[in-house]
């Protein structure tokens, strides 16, 4: 075990129902720190990652960061990684909560998955007890009930990462639930389907081991010097959590997708739904993930249909706008009862909401029918349908097995020009910020790796302001000029790549936590010297790591594109009103700024240059 790193990684083979336990040296941790850093090394170079996701040959990694569970705040993060069945491209699902710290505890930082069971398993890793257990009594069950289930039967203290029913029906935008009913998500991409391929119901751990710290005194004594910066500048998140009071900003400066990213302005709407307006009616308590000082987590109750009031875990953001402003459901009870069932069922809320937002406009424009939707009123607006069409989806019934795989698998089979309103990039959904607010997410959704993802920059928080210590920026700030957002979406994605791999939760980067602070951390819980350069050229080794992933499943220029509504459609109200992003002119200098060919390859100068072969 070195410092911060346990220095072993769990091999499961399922088909075999072998597992054998291989050792990590200093170096791979030094170059690729950990989390999703190593899973890309892994699954580049370990495996053919041309076999379908849903082959049994095709493997799962999940990884904790190279500082998860060490006393750096908000160091909680697991990534979970594979080829995804949704996308069939590189995916990578991080997640918070408490999993990613216990599997550290374990003196494990990872499991490498393989092979598909006969019947369903689950796996329990109690530190150095490695069991593959029958599944079978919890097949079926949704996550709540499967975590509750584990729990008695391991250990009332462990920590389960499973599917629900939209895992095991492999519906491809299935995520993989943490925590049970305080629910952290590893959602984007299907990889809780991939887990349903393999028979893999759960994976729960148990551990006793904490992570050696190099010179803990003095990083307990940095982390109390940061803290009053840190919680200064998340007191919102802290009070209201995710949707805090975002909808009342968002909304009016254009960042809120309305009505499948058609509408400017929803400002009633946005005022019932807002993050504030949901903690004044429901809120109960607030919960935080591991280590983590802001507590974004959020409790409600509600009552349904009469019966008595259930505490449910409060829709964030993402959750909230996609069930909510982009279908038009001003709805806050059906708002949160939607994002719950997506809990339950194990299904991306992101993914879940712009599919039936698709699936709105379909109807719509007479391209689906009543037939078609058995008998559900496919509106605007119509809070009902929306939770409906969530339990269709994940049991694979009727109108729901047409649009489980997503947005982009649904156009394909609808056709009839449905694809020019199927909102996603590389068969991902888009998340709830629009690009035409600002520009910079464009190029950011167009090239992100696993496809439409705004945590691979979440360059609308830096261009909000302040500045973040140690990412220097000359050109202007404007939302809507183009003029050095290739400078930024390549700064603040590399600078994103380290901390997937380390284990960070990026509200920390909400905070105006810079790459000084962190590589301050870093070097003081693993003895390094690190310097900030140093740290962000890593980031961009596995950046490049992940686009040469990708480019040998086909993915190039041609793919770094948006929907065309987003490059053309003027909002017509709203702060984004006349804004339209010139992707192109952004792509050519971003990909000048990468040392990537005028196609988006990776050059060999650049591979050479950042040590990969």
């Amino acid at each position: 075990m070195g410092f911060g790193f346990c220095g072993k990684i769990i091999r499961v083979d399922l088909s075999k129902s072998k597992v054998n336990v291989d050792s990590l040296g200093e170096t791979i941790f030094r170059d690729y720190l950990s989390g999703s850093g190593i899973a890309a090394k892994i699954l580049s170079q370990e495996y053919d990652n041309s076999f379908d996701p849903f082959d049994a040959n095709s493997p799962i990694v999940f990884m904790a960061g190279l500082l998860t569970g060490t006393p750096v705040p908000a160091a909680c993060k697991a990534s979970f990684c594979a080829r995804s069945p949704q996308t069939e491209i590189w995916d990578e699902a991080t997640v918070g909560g408490y999993w990613g710290a216990e599997l550290k505890f374990t003196g494990h930082d990872g499991i490498v998955v393989t092979g598909r069971a006969e019947k369903p398993v689950y796996l329990w890793i109690d530190d150095d007890e490695i069991y593959i257990k029958s599944a079978q009594s919890i097949w079926g069950l949704d996550t709540y009930f499967t975590t509750n289930k584990l729990l008695e039967a391991t250990d009332s203290k462990a920590r389960v990462a499973c599917i629900g029913q939209a895992g095991e029906n492999l519906c491809r935008m299935a995520s993989v639930m943490i925590d049970g009913r305080e629910s952290r998500a590893a959602a984007r991409g299907g990889l809780g389907a991939a887990m349903g391929s393999k028979m893999l119901k759960a994976i729960v751990v148990r551990g006793s081991k904490r992570p050696s710290v190099k010179e803990k005194e003095k990083l307990l004594q940095s982390i109390r010097k940061t803290l009053p910066f840190l919680k200064e500048n998340t007191v919102a998140l802290s009070k209201f959590g995710t949707a805090n009071g975002m909808f009342a900003v968002v909304e009016p400066i254009g960042d809120l997708p309305i009505k499948n990213f058609i509408e400017g302005k929803w400002e009633e709407g946005a005022k019932k739904t807002t993050g504030e307006t949901l903690i004044k009616r429901f809120f109960t308590r607030d919960y935080g993930c591991f280590g983590c000082p802001i507590r974004c987590g959020k409790v409600i109750k509600l009552s349904r249909k009469g019966d008595q009031e259930e505490e449910l875990h409060a829709p964030e953001y993402e959750s909230n706008a996609a069930l909510g402003a982009l279908c038009l459901n001003d709805n806050l009870e059906a708002i949160s009862e939607a994002n719950d069932w997506c809990n339950r069922y194990g299904l991306d809320t992101i993914s879940t909401g712009v599919t039936i937002a698709f699936a709105i406009e379909a109807y719509e424009k007479n391209l689906l029918t009543i037939s078609d939707t058995n008998g559900i009123e496919l509106i605007w607006g119509n809070s009902r349908a929306i939770v409906e069409i969530i339990h269709k989806i994940a049991r694979r019934e009727g109108i729901g097995d047409l649009l489980a795989d997503g947005t982009c698998e649904a156009a394909r089979r609808i056709g009839k020009n449905s694809g020019e309103f199927a909102i996603h990039v590389k068969g991902l959904e888009l998340p709830m910020h629009d690009p035409r607010a600002f520009v910079s997410m464009a190029l950011n959704y167009a090239t992100a790796n696993r496809g439409a993802c705004h945590l691979d920059t979440l360059s609308y928080t830096f261009e909000k302001g302040p500045p973040v210590n140690g990412l220097p920026y000359d050109h202007s700030l404007s939302p809507h000029d183009i003029r050095g957002k290739a400078e930024i979406t390549v700064k603040l994605q590399n600078y994103m790549a380290c901390f997937n791999a380390l284990g960070l939760c990026k509200f920390l980067f909400c905070g105006k936590i810079g790459p000084p602070q962190i590589t301050e951390w870093l070097n003081l819980v693993t003895g390094w010297s690190v310097t900030p350069e140093e740290l962000i050229k890593v980031g961009e080794r596995l950046f490049n790591l992940k686009r040469i992933y990708n480019y040998k499943l086909g993915i190039s220029r041609k793919d770094d594109f948006l929907p065309l509504r987003l490059l053309t459609l003027d909002r017509k109200g709203g702060g984004a009103r006349g804004s339209l992003p010139h992707l192109g002119k952004m792509l050519g200098e971003y990909y000048s700024l990468r040392g990537w060919t005028e196609e988006g390859i990776p050059t060999r100068e650049k591979l050479d240059d950042l040590g990969l072969k």
